[in-house]
């Protein structure tokens, strides 16, 4: 069975260096115009945080639902990764009730469970507003878990990886077969349930993803020729 874990280990034996993700963020604020390149290495990095602090300190594992409440991000993706490493359940519907419910919103923690609030900010070390009591603060905390991750748990075939648009989706269906050239540089926007399939698909082929979030159609010309982009499936 092909899970994203093994997508990912597949990823750094391939080449650790070479960049996997490419983000631009176009969305007006104070993010905007970051740009972000993450590695095969830099990315299972944050994947391992993320994932030792979702197993060691929220107690996720098989049959833990985890409720992804973040725009079409960088963060998003390691934050999928992470749920998917522990065999969790990624839902971005919002519809079951969460275990741990992963947002940048601080207004959007649920009154009951665990909560992660993410601040967007490429060099954010904190949050910039308090937070409500017992939420992990992504930015201040993330960095103290380790770079390496071991699953105390596999998820079952059968077990729900994904929950979007009202499907759900399962661990032996969630990583798409082949259908793009081998090394594939994909263009990916869109909500976080349109960017994870198509990073997935795009990791199916050892390839990597130009990720534009609320892109600028004035700046994407030049940035899709800049970036080397081969497929743009919009």
């Amino acid at each position: 069975m092909r899970t994203p874990a093994s997508l990912l280990a597949d990823l750094l034996a391939a080449d650790p260096a070479r960049p996997r993700v490419t983000f631009y963020d176009d969305a007006p604020g104070e993010t905007c115009g970051e740009r972000i390149e993450l590695s095969g290495k830099v990315l299972a990095n944050w994947v391992a945080k993320a994932a030792n602090a979702l197993q060691e300190e929220l107690d996720g594992g098989p049959g833990t639902v985890v409720r992804l409440d973040l725009p079409g991000h960088w963060r998003a993706l390691y934050w999928a990764l992470a749920a998917w490493s522990v065999g969790a359940t990624v839902d971005l519907d919002g519809t079951a009730d969460a275990d741990v419910t992963v947002t940048d919103d601080p207004e959007h923690v649920p009154a009951g469970g665990e909560a992660v609030v993410v601040t967007l900010a490429a060099l954010a070390r904190s949050h910039p507003n308090p937070l409500p009591a017992g939420t992990m603060d992504e930015a201040r905390e993330l960095a103290t878990y380790a770079d390496a991750f071991s699953p105390w748990d596999a998820p079952g075939p059968q077990d729900p990886a994904l929950v979007a648009g009202g499907e759900h989706t399962a661990y032996d269906a969630v990583v798409p077969s082949p259908v793009w050239p081998a090394g594939a540089r994909v263009l990916a926007t869109g909500d976080l349930a349109s960017v994870l399939r198509t990073a997935l698909a795009a990791w199916a082929v050892d390839g990597s993803v130009v990720l534009v979030r609320e892109p600028d159609p004035a700046q994407m010309p030049g940035r899709l020729a800049a970036e080397g982009v081969t497929l743009d499936p919009r």
